[in-house]
């Protein structure tokens, strides 16, 4: 009955959902006229969003099963160091911008009106991250640094240029924030409420920029503002 919204990413959008999360913001901003659906998979890489791409998004012979969006929100797992301990979640940054391209190229091939919307991966706070490993850490060392994110970040945006589509530049637009380490980022990676509310804003506003948006979306039903308290049921008759 509602157009959808599909958010299609790694932990970051996995756990989006959670409270104050931007996922949720997200679909508490539609609320009423859009369906935000959660497709985020800890952990993931392109590399391995590239073998689910088919079950995650089947294919449909009805157009109007097309979503309105896609976030596509990949990077912090790519960006793990290939020499330290979360080494199997590499992907080298040329690999990782060629599977961004495949990735939007199955979805625009599946859903040519759908609005692409990538996200960069956020920056790293290096501290954060030793304080707060996912695995055992012999060596001592952050397993993903800020450099190396900066590096997957233009990557995305470059792929967003290159394939005409908008992009949200995560990694520099949080840096903008005095210390955003701390602020927008709970262990050095993932996003704290603040954090989640840059994204929020950004995604709203990219979408809003690409023609989606409360004021050109119509709800799905009679809001109650709109049900004559003498005649309610005169308003779903049409």
């Amino acid at each position: 009955m509602r157009p959808k919204i599909y958010l299609f990413g790694d932990s970051i959008t996995e756990e989006s959902f959670g409270d104050g999360g931007w996922g949720a913001s997200l679909a508490h901003h539609f609320s009423r006229t859009v369906d935000v659906v959660l497709r985020g998979y800890s952990g993931y890489n392109t590399r391995w969003a590239l073998q689910v791409l088919e079950s995650v998004f089947p294919s449909s012979e009805n157009r109007e099963d097309a979503p309105l969006a896609v976030t596509v929100f990949f990077g912090a797992n790519d960006a793990c160091l290939p020499d330290r301990c979360s080494a199997f979640q590499h992907v080298p940054v040329n690999e990782y911008k060629q599977n961004l391209h495949s990735i939007v190229s199955f979805l625009k091939k599946r859903w040519p009106t759908t609005c692409i919307l990538l996200i960069t991966p956020p920056p790293i706070d290096e501290d954060g991250r030793l304080r707060h490993p996912y695995i055992d850490n012999p060596s001592n060392l952050p397993e993903r640094t800020n450099k190396a994110a900066g590096a997957y970040s233009e990557a995305c945006v470059a792929v967003a240029r290159e394939s005409g589509n908008p992009v949200i530049d995560l990694w520099t637009k949080m840096q903008q924030f005095p210390d955003w380490e701390k602020a927008h980022l709970r262990d050095g990676l993932h996003l704290t409420p603040r954090g989640n509310m840059v994204v929020i804003e950004e995604v709203v506003l990219k979408l809003k920029n690409e023609g989606l948006s409360l004021e050109s979306l119509p709800v799905d039903l009679p809001l109650i503002t709109n049900i004559d308290p003498k005649d309610p049921l005169k308003a779903f008759q049409n």
